[in-house]
């Protein structure tokens, strides 16, 4: 176990991402979406995170009530503010945001501090909780002023009241997320699909950043959005359909893998949680089947042939931690 940052937090290496649950992309029955929850602790997974933003508060909803039953003090949960969601008689559904879901609500960006508070109580009130471990404002990116100067203090400040016990940022880009972990206290910073096997750009700030600053990273997007799960014409990547060049490279590592007795999901995994900065990885799933994979795979050695080959063929730079043999996480 890692604690996150220096917060008395912990969270285990592997976590449960629960947007799946919240019928991304495509619908998830309740009872398929509570026994996922379910294999995840059974495989030990100990951390999990939503958002108000996953379906609509469905994602929410959904694993409040699969983790009721759980003893409060044995799991670690993560939310996220910065999207209100406001009831709306407009119809349809949310696909245009890639869930499967009506669209009951429409998100209202508010990073203020009022907005903080108002979307956390939210939240709350959908998991079934009276509190929640750890708070990312999420997806800041075009609200950086207010994020900063409102959104920020609130969280600080309901750190100090103990509402809650680590904050953060959570974004699918490095170059702010480095300005979180140098211009503020946060205790961890969520970056999602800027270090994986096809992306490590957030090795050029935010890594040594957070390293030199003992800010917790949890490495969310391990598989781009698909293409490193599966790579294959017409895979996602980064939420779009996967480009040639990236689908190259992914084919390459995954022939590499097979070659070495390996899956490329196995590699993907280690990859990610083997840089010191990070003290978890997030890996979604939609059933239990995905999680028992997700936790083999986890758990599988990857050869250091393997690493030698994927650098010394240009697929990897030198610069990027690997795993050991003796030591794979």
């Amino acid at each position: 176990m890692s604690t996150l940052g220096r917060s008395a937090v912990a969270v285990g290496p592997l976590g449960f991402g629960a947007a799946a649950i919240g019928n991304l992309y495509a619908e998830v029955g309740e009872e398929q979406a509570h026994e996922t929850v379910a294999a995840a602790w059974r495989h030990g997974i100990r951390y999990f995170d939503t958002a108000p933003h996953y379906g609509l508060g469905l994602s929410e909803r959904r694993l409040g009530a699969a983790l009721r039953s759980r003893p409060r003090s044995e799991y670690t949960i993560s939310t996220k503010v910065g999207r209100l969601l406001e009831p709306t008689d407009r119809g349809g559904d949310d696909l245009a945001h890639g869930f499967a879901v009506p669209a009951t609500h429409r998100r209202v960006w508010d990073f203020s501090a009022d907005g903080v508070r108002r979307s956390l109580e939210r939240s709350l009130e959908r998991l079934g909780l009276d509190r929640v471990d750890v708070v990312y404002l999420h997806d800041p990116d075009d609200h950086a002023e207010q994020a900063f100067r409102e959104g920020y203090p609130a969280l600080e400040k309901l750190r100090a009241e103990g509402v809650v016990g680590a904050i953060g940022a959570g974004m699918n880009q490095s170059r702010m997320l480095t300005r979180f972990v140098k211009d503020t206290d946060v205790d961890v910073v969520l970056c999602a699909s800027r270090y994986t096997l096809l992306d490590q750009s957030a090795l050029a700030d935010l890594l040594p950043a957070a390293t030199e600053r003992g800010v917790s990273v949890v490495i969310g997007g391990v598989f781009n959005s698909g293409l490193l799960a599966d790579p294959r014409p017409g895979a996602t990547y980064d939420y779009a359909r996967a480009p040639a060049e990236p689908l190259d490279r992914a084919l390459r590592m995954k022939a590499l893998a097979d070659r070495h007795g390996i899956t490329l999901r196995a590699a993907a995994l280690a990859f990610c949680s083997a840089h010191p900065a990070v003290a978890s990885v997030l890996s979604g799933a939609r059933s239990a089947a995905e999680v028992r994979d997700c936790a083999v795979q986890f758990a599988t050695p990857v050869p250091a042939a393997f690493w030698r080959e994927l650098r010394e063929t240009g697929l990897l730079p030198a610069r990027a931690p690997v795993p050991t043999e003796e030591s794979p996480r």
